[in-house]
């Protein structure tokens, strides 16, 4: 298969899908490698005789959109929005969580692949959050993904040196433990994650949040009219004056309306409509 054949096969799957090109460009090689096998599994010559499979089985159409899920992760990634909720949002979040009648700050991490994100987040408040406010409050965090298979990495709490390299040196010293198969997080900064199987397109998870984390997920990937349409699913899980973090390189799809960007950056958005819990 060559990078052509399988570019002009995902531009033609990938609107079928409600998914968009320009999200798949730069990272078609993941995809295009597990269509290869998949190609391979089912005895076909190439990428042509798999467009006539689907066209006549349905149920492949299922098996073609989890290959394009595509799983690229680390810890503190895209270090300059990290700095910001590090410096700015989440001790805001702390203050308003001492409030009379607040319980807990309630975060969800949408398209959590293997946990770096969710775990950043915990490591980010108990080692910066916490001590830079004085305010010790409990923070609980929903981490989603539509494939069950990262979980079982995310649960075990193991990572190569490379996933770490953004993290401050001091976190991951106090966080991690090394082990011969890797970095393992100690049970202080897993506890309060819950890992739960959802497609965003069909769930999402009950309650309202205080943060949410959707990078490059629905803005990046999808079409802009499911993108319109989740977003707005989205805000209506989000706390009044509470945070919603897209990719470094994503934007929101159309105007705006409930949101306005933190301190002009486009990643982390502020919430402006009232939402009770």
């Amino acid at each position: 298969m060559t990078d052509h054949e399988c570019t002009r096969f995902l531009q033609w799957c990938l609107p079928e899908l409600r998914f968009r090109w320009t999200g798949f460009r730069r990272v078609r090689k993941q995809v295009c490698k597990r269509l290869g096998r998949r190609v391979a599994e089912l005895g076909l010559d190439d990428l042509d005789a798999y467009r006539v499979f689907l066209e006549s089985h349905d149920e492949e159409w299922r098996v073609l959109d989890s290959m394009c899920r595509v799983t690229i992760t680390r810890f503190y990634r895209d270090r300059a929005v990290w700095d910001l909720l590090c410096a700015d949002v989440l001790p805001g979040l702390a203050r308003r969580a001492a409030s009379p009648g607040e319980m807990e700050v309630r975060c969800w991490s949408a398209g959590c692949g293997s946990g770096e994100e969710a775990y950043t987040l915990r490591i980010a408040w108990l080692l910066g959050t916490v001590p830079a406010t004085g305010v010790d409050f409990p923070i609980h965090i929903v981490a989603t993904d539509s494939n069950p298979k990262l979980f079982d990495r995310a649960r075990r709490g193991i990572y190569k040196q490379g996933s770490l390299r953004f993290l401050p040196v001091e976190w991951v010293e106090t966080a991690f433990e090394e082990t011969t198969e890797g970095y393992r997080l100690r049970d202080t900064f897993t506890e309060d994650i819950d890992f739960v199987e959802q497609d965003i397109r069909e769930n999402m998870p009950d309650g309202v949040f205080d943060l949410v984390l959707c990078r490059n997920l629905v803005f990046t990937y999808f079409d802009e009219p499911l993108q319109k349409e989740l977003l707005d699913r989205i805000a209506s899980r989000i706390a009044a004056g509470g945070t919603l973090v897209v990719g470094a390189h994503e934007q929101l799809p159309g105007p705006a309306h409930d949101f306005e960007a933190l301190k002009n950056n486009q990643s982390i958005w502020q919430k402006k409509t009232e939402n009770r819990r």
